[in-house]
């Protein structure tokens, strides 16, 4: 079993003494967000969890807690982007946020800090050509603290359909997509770092950008030589190579505020979820319980 922590909401940022409590319990309870009813308990035993794919923007609560997942099999996906606090609010200074990723890579090592620059938007301050400045400045910064960048170009689900305005979205067209991810692929390479896109409908192949898998079963099986099957996930979307996982987060638990975001969309419903938030629970939220288990 492989664990994602998580899609959903920012685990490392705002509930790593969740987790942390969590994992010393070896178990917690996640609820299906399509059916909340359906109340599921996950082993976070050892032996039970193949590896752990962490999803952040901010990690810096658990750097000094890592040895905690001594003996767990996990690497990171983490966002680092370039936008400013009107389209990330919630988010420290990017100097800050660079030398965490540095930091962390540090601890655990380049082959297991992925960055992800995404999602790629585009509006009259964020142009393709400003992309590419921004990304090769951050190749270079990054080079040898990661061996692997994820991209993907902002999907149209109805959260970001919402904030479209405040985005101020343009559609450059698939030619400049091409540009850019040929641009990405040769700053990317100068600072030893590889390329893929993440659930794409336009092949990048010939642009030097490959198909990402960011639950990755063939990463955990080179990095610890394990046998985990490459079998894809069911329910995601037509080009994403995921391979199954267990999610363990919850929609509308992220107070970062990104106005991009699909995940947590309900600024209420989000202070409302935080407060009930309980770090010594068993799950990220309190409607999950023992009792409602089937």
């Amino acid at each position: 079993m492989i664990l994602s922590a998580s899609r959903r909401t920012d685990i490392p940022a705002y509930y790593a003494d969740w987790f942390f409590h969590r994992l010393a319990e070896g178990w917690l309870l996640v609820r299906n967000p399509m059916n909340p009813a359906a109340v599921k308990r996950v082993s976070l035993l050892r032996q039970d969890v193949d590896g752990i794919v962490f999803w952040s923007k901010n990690p810096a609560p658990m750097l000094p807690r890592l040895n905690l997942l001594d003996g767990y099999r996990y690497y990171f996906q983490f966002t680092l982007t370039p936008y400013g606090p009107g389209i990330e609010p919630g988010l420290p200074a990017k100097a800050e946020v660079m030398d965490t990723f540095r930091r962390l890579s540090d601890i655990i090592g380049p082959e297991r800090v992925i960055w992800r620059y995404d999602p790629i938007l585009f509006n009259p301050d964020y142009t393709p050509e400003r992309h590419v400045r921004e990304f090769a400045d951050m190749a270079r910064a990054l080079g040898g603290h990661t061996r692997r960048c994820t991209i993907s170009f902002i999907d149209s689900y109805k959260n970001t359909r919402a904030n479209s305005e405040s985005l101020r979205l343009i559609d450059p067209g698939d030619d400049a997509r091409r540009w850019l991810a040929r641009a990405f692929a040769g700053a990317a390479a100068e600072n030893g770092i590889g390329v893929s896109a993440c659930a794409e409908e336009i092949d990048f192949s010939g642009c030097g950008v490959g198909r990402a898998r960011c639950v990755d079963a063939e990463l955990f099986n080179a990095l610890w030589g394990l046998g985990l099957s490459r079998r894809k996930a069911a329910g995601q979307r037509k080009h994403c190579g995921c391979a199954q996982s267990v999610d363990i987060g919850a929609y509308n638990t992220c107070p970062g505020g990104c106005l991009y975001c699909y995940a947590n969309y309900s600024p209420g419903m989000i202070a409302r979820n935080r407060s009930a938030h309980d770090s010594a629970g068993p799950a990220l939220l309190p409607a999950c319980s023992p009792a409602r288990l089937p």
